[in-house]
């Protein structure tokens, strides 16, 4: 129990802060441990992450994110309108060659986690994933500056996107790649994406939101299992037959480039109710909770 003790003071003194909470730090320097020292460390590295770390993760950067060039941030936003593409043709490819059976979507709807993949490991700019990140820098210090900095990040992203997802869109309508059985299958894939109602593709873009906030939340402790993290959150869009603004908007465009699907009921059926109910999911609810749950460690500046 000695050299342990004697280890724990040693450490204690270049590092005089190591625990979140002030009962484990004093009792393990007023009794000491069993546990060795290399023990200890893989202790401390697993409770690195605490929640107010992740906040300090995510926050940064959100504010990179805010203070990159325009240009950056277009030339980012429109390959990742293009990249979320790939979710809707992968999810078309898997419905061409799977049998119709009751169990098919359950393996279908694995392809849709194809382009956030592409889009969340490639670093491109997409517009529901900088709900969150470029939110918390502007809640710990709410001035106009701020603000003004956010507006710029979402319109160039977002219109970006949209640039994106009408090319791919295009793509898909116009069968570019000679493939009609996989375009039919995008192409009724995404008539069951316009079904729903305004409001109910509200709450399902909230719902969206959300998970894909969850994403951005979570990737800091994944670890090794960033893959995993964003296959399965985004998995769950499409089996939940939620409204994703970025990805519903390649169906919408391969719908109205087809001549199935007219721009104004577009707008007000999907575009309108999907990008609200994003920003409400990923901004307004996970953000400002997430910012709640560490706002009372923070110090008068934010920090």
């Amino acid at each position: 129990m000695d050299a342990p003790n004697t280890d724990l003071k040693k450490r204690h003194e270049g590092n005089p802060r190591r625990h979140s909470n002030d009962v484990t730090e004093r009792r393990i320097e007023e009794e000491g441990s069993t546990l060795t020292a290399t023990e200890l460390s893989e202790i401390e590295r697993r409770l690195s992450l605490r929640p107010l770390a992740i906040y300090e993760l995510v926050r940064q950067e959100g504010e990179d994110e805010l203070t990159r060039p325009t240009s950056s941030l277009w030339w980012s936003g429109l390959a990742a309108g293009l990249s979320i593409g790939f979710s809707v043709f992968t999810q078309a490819v898997l419905r061409a060659y799977l049998p119709d059976t009751p169990w098919r979507p359950l393996i279908e709807c694995w392809g849709y986690s194809v382009g956030f993949l592409i889009v969340i490991l490639g670093r491109q700019q997409l517009f529901t994933e900088i709900t969150l990140t470029a939110t918390l820098p502007v809640l710990a210090r709410p001035k106009w500056i701020g603000v003004k900095a956010l507006i710029r990040l979402w319109s160039v992203v977002f219109v970006a996107n949209m640039v994106g997802t009408a090319v791919y869109g295009a793509g898909i309508a116009f069968d570019v790649l000679d493939t009609p059985d996989i375009t039919a299958a995008a192409l009724a894939i995404s008539r069951e994406a316009m079904e729903a109602g305004p409001w109910s593709t509200l709450l399902r873009g909230i719902v969206a939101g959300w998970l894909i906030a969850t994403v951005v939340w979570v990737l800091p402790s994944a670890q090794n299992s960033g893959f995993l993290v964003i296959a399965l959150l985004t998995y769950l869009i499409a089996l939940f037959h939620l409204s994703h603004i970025v990805a519903g908007s390649v169906e919408a465009m391969a719908l109205m480039f087809s001549g199935e699907l007219m721009p104004h009921h577009a707008i007000w059926t999907f575009y309108l109710p999907a990008l609200t109910g994003n920003i409400l999911g990923g901004s307004a609810l996970f953000a400002l909770i997430s910012y709640g749950q560490v706002a009372p460690e923070l110090d008068r500046r934010g920090n």
